[in-house]
Order: structure tokens, then sequence, then C-alpha cells
């Protein structure tokens, strides 16, 4: 209410829209009436918007201060829909597709990037905003693929589904026209389809990174500073990043697939092509709409889903480890596989063993694959031995 005692009004979106005040008990029961009726009707998520232009000429149910609740508005505003949704849903199944917060909203994924323009250096914008964000404590956070303002031409938004398909979260958005990948001709449908099959192979992977999120806070989406602090080259970096602990991503900002990517110490292998590449320095490439800078970090193991159909399959039915042996004769290294809740399911344990890498399942009897990057295959259960040479 306003210090008068009237209510709070304005025209902007809706004539005479008041705001609900999220300090009273009364109105977050309110609230959470109005959207109850949609998760019976099946709904499991709830966009929520705005949060973020709050008047501070008010007074509220619970005298807060009005300079501090213009940015603690959205943290009750967030809360009070997350918590119906794991009331209805269950612990653990509570999501939002949040547009603000403040300090604590973490609690409350996941966060997007807001309505960005559709350009290139708007997606330069998200990419470097959404790496502050998590820099700030934010494990998940994502963008509209395309931008949201005006119609992106066809390579921003080919670009873009790369980047957006490499995220954590990804959404098809626009305001002003659609933003199905038909839309922008057959080549963009090609590039959809690509990203979005890769990200389902990837999800073991994915979803391992989003349970060490939930456990420790570190982000999925990593700024690089983050995974090599002692490498001063990496402290400025904020046009690629980590995805999880293991996968560089180098999002292309131009459409002629020109890109810079850094690539810290180490031997690193493209994802997509097997080609291998020596850090630490700077490299010059370019892609098609069809790739990107995509490396796998050396000593890495990657759980690839055996099944690229949908994104929540079983991981353990048939999966194929790609592992990236360094030269060290003293290699071992492990992998989880988690479970649809974020627990571990299976455990694979890597190790060298002369001139052959032995891998050892624990947690599961059922066949996998092993393949070295660049090198053979060989499949089994229990145990898998292959030679290097």
């Amino acid at each position: 209410r306003r210090p008068d005692g009237d209510v709070w009004q304005w025209d902007l979106w809706q004539a005479g829209m008041g705001l609900v005040d999220f300090t009273s008990p009364d109105a977050r029961a309110w609230f959470q009436s109005k959207l109850k009726p949609l998760l019976d009707q099946g709904v499991d998520s709830f966009k929520t918007d705005f949060g973020e232009r709050i008047p501070t000429d008010v007074v509220w149910h619970d005298g807060s201060d009005p300079e501090r609740m213009h940015n603690y508005y959205t943290h009750l505003y967030n809360r009070t829909v997350f918590e119906l949704l794991e009331k209805e849903r269950g612990q653990g199944e509570a999501v939002l597709f949040a547009r603000s917060a403040t300090a604590g909203g973490q609690q409350y994924p996941v966060h997007w990037g807001g309505d960005c323009w559709s350009s290139f250096e708007a997606m330069a914008e998200s990419l470097r905003g959404g790496l502050s964000l998590s820099l700030s404590g934010f494990a998940f956070w994502s963008h509209d693929i395309g931008g949201f303002e005006g119609t992106p031409d066809p390579a921003v938004f080919k670009r873009w589904l790369a980047f957006g398909l490499l995220s954590s979260h990804s959404r098809l958005h626009g305001s002003s026209s659609y933003r199905v990948p038909w839309e922008f001709g057959d080549g963009a449908v090609e590039v959809a389809r690509r990203f979005t099959l890769l990200k389902h192979r990837l999800m073991p992977y994915l979803y391992g990174a989003a349970a060490e999120a939930h456990r420790t806070g570190v982000p999925v989406m990593r700024p690089m500073v983050l995974e090599f602090p002692e490498d001063p080259a990496c402290r400025p970096l904020d046009r690629q990043y980590m995805l999880g602990p293991d996968l560089l991503v180098a999002p292309v900002f131009t459409e002629d697939g020109e890109v810079e990517v850094y690539l810290p110490e180490g031997t690193w292998t493209h994802l997509l092509s097997g080609e291998r590449a020596t850090g630490t320095r700077w490299r010059t490439e370019r892609h098609g709409f069809d790739s990107l800078p995509l490396y796998v970090r050396e000593g890495a193991v990657l759980p690839l889903a055996g099944d690229d159909a949908r994104p929540d399959g079983d991981w353990l039915d048939a999966p194929v480890l790609l592992v990236h042996p360094p030269a060290a004769p003293d290699y071992a290294a492990e992998v989880t596989v988690p479970d649809r809740a974020g627990l571990p399911a299976a455990t694979f344990h890597v190790r060298r063993d002369g001139d052959v890498l032995r891998v050892t399942a624990s947690g599961t009897d059922r066949p996998f694959t092993v393949r070295v990057a660049g090198g053979a295959q060989a499949g089994g259960a229990g145990e898998v031995a292959l030679p290097l040479r």
C-alpha cells in the first residue's frame, strides 16, 4: 500500500495493476491458491517473470524498509512459488524459470538472463552475465536461445543453438517472433537436431555435474578461472566456459565461424572431430554452424548415454565411457553415473596397467563400452581391458 493507505497501482503492462505483498502470509497463501489449480492440471513448473520493478514509496505488511525490499521482493516471490512446487511435486522436484534474484536466490533455481536482444553482441553479453552469476554462487543459469527482443538472423540463431544446448538448461523463446528452428531454414533444423542429440548423449555427464552443484554449489557452467585458478590467462576470460569439470565450450559469435579459444595446460581433444591440441595457448579456429570449440580435458572420463533419443533415459543401459588418458604411467580416474535423484547409481574406476587400460564397474553388472579417444574400444561387464597401443 501507499503511505496514505491506498493500494499502490500503475498502468504499465495492464491498467490499474497492483503488486502482491509477499511479506504477508495471507497474501502468499492467496497467490499460491491461484497457482495450485494449474499444478492440479499437470503443470510442472512456473516462470516467475519480473520481480525487480518494485516501488519504494510504499508500506509493506511487515514494516520492511522499502529500499531493502526493492531487492528482497524477488526472493520472497520466488520462494513462495518454489515452496508450493515442493509441497505439490515433492522434495527435489521443484524448479522455476526465474528472471530476478538477490543474495540467497540460488536456493530457488533456475534463473535466466531476461530480455536480451537478438544479436551476436547480446549473445556474448548473455554469456558474460551468466558467468558473473556463477561466480556469485548461482549453480544453474540459462538464456533465451536466439535472444528475446526482435528477430535473429539465421546465423545468430544457429550459433545460439549450439551455445544454448551446451548450457545446463535450454529454452527456445522470443518476443515478436517464434523461435522454432524451422522458421530459420532447414540448416537451423539440422543444427538443432545435432546439438539436441548431443545433449541427450551427454546427460549422464551433465546430470552428474548438476548433482555436484546441488551438493557443493559449484556451478554447472563454470568460468575458466574457477577450474584453472593458477592460470593468469583464465582470469579475464568471458567468452568461453567449462561445462562441468571436463568440457570446454567456446561459443561462436561470428557469422563466418571464426573464433578465438584459449586452452589451458595439457592436451585437449575436440569432442566432435577428435582433433588434439596442446595448451597453454590461444587458438584461432573456424567452424561451420554444426560445430564450435568443444574440447575434452586430458585425463577425463566422459560418460555418454547409449540412447540419444531422450534426455531422461536409462543411463546404465549400454553406456559409453569416453576416456582421454594422459601419457602418465600412473594414470587413474573414476566417474560416477547418477540416478534420476542425483544419487550415485554406478561408479567406473579407470587405471592404466602398463599398456593396458582397465575399467572396473561398481554398483552395476550391466554391460558398458570403453572407448579411448582416437583409439580402440571394447565392451563387457564388470571389468573391461583394452590396449593403449
